[in-house]
């Protein structure tokens, strides 16, 4: 059997340059640009390019999709180690060709897509030529799409769909839209929708309003409420088969949720390395921070729960890559994701509380990470139905007990270990005293 905790050299290697590269090179462009997302953006187009193409000379380029994609190919383990390095920043993962919601979407595309839609959209998103919008949530519905409303029908050659979706986050950027609707009205509620792939100049798209989130500093929100009103597609956009939604929608859920989790490791790493130099370095009534005892305790609280969380996200991401389906390893990520919002929530909350008003001030990122982590609490399923989600797997299987008692009592079991040694019992019970 082998077991361990480091990576292979050449593996390591690897890592050490990315954080260094990220660290030197990725960072300070988070400073100077509006949203990585933007490829119309001039300044982030001439800041964000050199450095994707220094990433794919490295061969680090996407490298959750296959080689035929033209990605590595990397395990989610390998992933997850990547990612860490990115989740600090806010440009890291455009850099490297693995931003959500674009990563999903592709490969949603490579799964579904026809060679058109493939050679129209994958391969450009792929290159990073353009970026695109998973458009599913919807105003009346959002842990609960069985509710949703946006519908399609088939009209000739072409698919209608009409309805509102909320929180399209990107469809400001984006070339194209993966949209959810309802196609078999009369079927189960989780075969009732299908997906298509949407230009986003289709006619009938509107933009309602681009509605911005507190933390995120951008003039123009990002995250757009649409109305679909008459909007018509090709027959041969609609991704897998009628009253499939569900099913290809879980082809980049699993794998997000999970990539959000190891981006997240990074970003509470960087809160902790704060955090720390803040406590060495600030004196207060003569002795530093981080002789304090309850600064010492929140320094030791974030450590061992980054810790936890950060084991959970590689045994998961193992878990993946050893049995390749989502579905067997569904309660993991369950609870990678129900763990993910209080952690980056406590560990950034402490490092406010150490720096005091510089902390709470927009001159450190603390507040927005704080505001981030019921984001992440939300996007993606909300924390509490991935906690009902997890629950009911671990129930499953679990045997009732009909007595008055449970089996397991300690009278139950006591009787139950003198029947089975009542032998030995009887032949040593005149050689001891027992104790008084």
């Amino acid at each position: 059997m082998s077991w361990g905790f480091e990576s292979d050299e050449d593996v390591q290697a690897e890592l050490d340059w990315v954080e260094t590269f990220v660290r030197e090179q990725v960072e300070p462009v988070d400073q100077v640009i509006e949203h990585a997302w933007n490829p119309r953006d001039p300044v982030r187009n001439a800041l964000i390019k050199p450095l994707q193409q220094q990433v794919r000379e490295r061969k680090l380029w996407a490298c959750h999709l296959g080689p035929e994609l033209g990605g590595e190919g990397y395990g989610q383990l390998r992933l997850a180690l990547l990612n860490e390095q990115l989740g600090r920043t806010h440009s890291g993962p455009v850099v490297f060709g693995c931003q959500a919601p674009d990563s999903g979407n592709a490969e949603i595309l490579a799964h579904y897509g026809t060679d058109h839609l493939k050679k129209t959209y994958l391969e450009p998103l792929v290159e990073g030529d353009i970026v695109s919008c998973f458009s599913m949530t919807e105003p009346h519905g959002g842990s609960d799409p069985t509710g949703f409303r946006t519908t399609a029908r088939l009209d000739g050659d072409e698919w209608v769909i009409n309805g509102e979706k909320w929180f399209s986050s990107h469809a400001l950027f984006s070339e194209f839209l993966i949209v959810m609707a309802v196609t078999e009205p009369d079927a189960p509620p989780h075969k009732s929708m299908s997906m298509f792939v949407v230009p986003a100049d289709a006619p009938g798209l509107t933009r309602v309003r681009d509605v911005s989130v507190w933390g995120h500093e951008e003039p123009v929100g990002t995250h757009q409420y649409l109305r679909y009103d008459d909007v018509r597609v090709p027959a041969e956009n609609l991704l897998g088969g009628r009253g499939e939604g569900f099913a290809v929608a879980q082809t980049r859920l699993g794998g997000g949720r999970i990539h959000h989790a190891m981006r997240t490791v990074g970003l509470v790493q960087s809160a902790f390395e704060m955090m720390k130099r803040r406590a060495v370095s600030r004196t207060s009534k003569g002795t530093r921070l981080a002789d304090k005892q309850l600064v010492q305790e929140m320094i030791a609280d974030s450590w061992v729960q980054i810790e936890q969380f950060r084991l959970l996200v590689l045994r998961t991401a193992w878990r993946i890559d050893r049995y390749n389906d989502y579905k067997r390893v569904r309660a993991d990520i369950s609870a990678v994701k129900a763990a993910m919002p209080k952690v980056l929530a406590d560990v950034a909350g402490r490092a406010i509380q150490i720096h005091g008003s510089l902390g709470i001030s927009k001159e450190l990122p603390f507040g927005k990470w704080v505001m981030e982590s019921f984001h992440m609490g939300l996007a993606d399923g909300a924390t509490e139905v991935h906690k009902v989600n997890l629950a009911q797997a671990l129930l499953r299987g679990t045997e009732s007990d009909d007595g008055l008692f449970p089996p397991y009592i300690r009278p139950t079991l006591q009787a139950q270990a003198r029947e089975r040694f009542a032998e030995v019992l009887a032949e040593v019970a005149d050689e001891g005293e027992p104790l008084r």
